[in-house]
């Protein structure tokens, strides 16, 4: 009676795939993230909202639901089962106007988030491994603009920019006002990797500065980079919202979820058209707290000492 043997066989790609997945699971901080519900909480908040903006920005038309619909739906109209958010003054639907809302949130946030922290992280690092009057010169400029409020820092930046450019200046001056927070943060954590002796080590084997900030120095931050720019994101989004509902962000007619809040508190809160804010309002409640969920998670999960560090 004979046995057979069976043998898989499997490509290095597949090893080195299977690899990073048991390496993934058997993470401490993905356990801890994992174990910590209000963390979850965030991260399924965050996966709704993306979902909801990437089915927007392919099946919504953004220029028929930027255009009147008067005399073809009702003015004003209560939620209802044709429409679920109600219409506002232009009888234009509120469901794919705050859905598109949430393609707008994440795009600019995105950009706002990675440009100012692209920057924050560069000066940070160069200041740390510099010192002296380079670091001087940078952090000082830093606690210039740290020592404005960061709305009203936003609000005289982006005046300086044209209006023609929409929600996009405010981008820019959200980058300038975030650029200081980064750049202290990844200072601090930069200055506890320079004092390891295998960056003398390396040093003195000849490496270049940028192989040194790059290779050695910046690997060793990114714990409190990601946390910085995870709470930082539901930050953007509601300070976008903010400069739109001020009249310096989004131009009249996008759908942008700030705006919309601003129509509706001028035009329909005190009339008793409650939903033309309060769903706009609502998505981006949720959005912040869904960000700020997963940011603090992580941040308790990569170290909880790191809460003094960020805040």
């Amino acid at each position: 009676m004979s046995t057979e043997t069976k043998t898989t066989t499997e490509t290095p790609a597949e090893m080195g795939e299977r690899g990073l997945i048991d390496r993934f699971r058997a993470s401490p901080f993905v356990s801890r993230l994992l174990s910590n519900r209000l963390a979850l909480a965030g991260i399924a908040i965050i996966v709704a909202m993306v979902v909801i903006a990437i089915y927007a920005r392919l099946f919504i038309d953004l220029e028929v639901i930027s255009q009147s619909q008067l005399g073809t739906n009702p003015n004003r109209a209560a939620p209802s089962v044709e429409y679920l958010f109600g219409t506002d003054g232009q009888a234009r639907s509120l469901l794919p106007r705050v859905a598109y809302g949430a393609w707008y949130a994440m795009l600019f946030g995105t950009v706002t988030v990675a440009a100012s922290t692209a920057l924050g992280v560069g000066l940070g690092i160069i200041a740390a491994y510099y010192g002296d009057v380079t670091d001087n010169v940078i952090m000082r400029t830093m606690d210039v603009l740290l020592a404005f409020p960061s709305l009203l820092l936003a609000l005289a930046l982006v005046a300086i920019f044209p209006d023609e450019l929409g929600l996009w200046r405010a981008v820019a001056a959200l980058t300038l006002v975030y650029t200081p927070r980064f750049a202290r943060v990844v200072r601090g954590a930069a200055l506890t990797v320079l004092e390891n002796e295998y960056i003398d080590a390396t040093v003195a084997l000849g490496a270049a500065d940028p192989r040194v900030l790059v290779r050695h120095v910046l690997p060793n931050c990114l714990a409190p980079i990601t946390v910085q720019s995870t709470l930082n994101f539901g930050l953007a989004i509601i300070d976008l919202a903010a400069l739109s509902f001020l009249g310096f962000g989004a131009e009249a007619g996008t759908p942008s979820w700030g705006l919309m809040l601003s129509n509706g508190v001028s035009q329909g809160l005190l009339t008793g058209i409650w939903w033309w804010s309060f769903f706009p309002g609502l998505f981006l409640a949720l959005t912040v707290l869904g960000f700020n969920l997963l940011g603090d998670g992580m941040r308790d999960a990569l170290d909880p000492r790191m809460r003094e560090a960020v805040d």
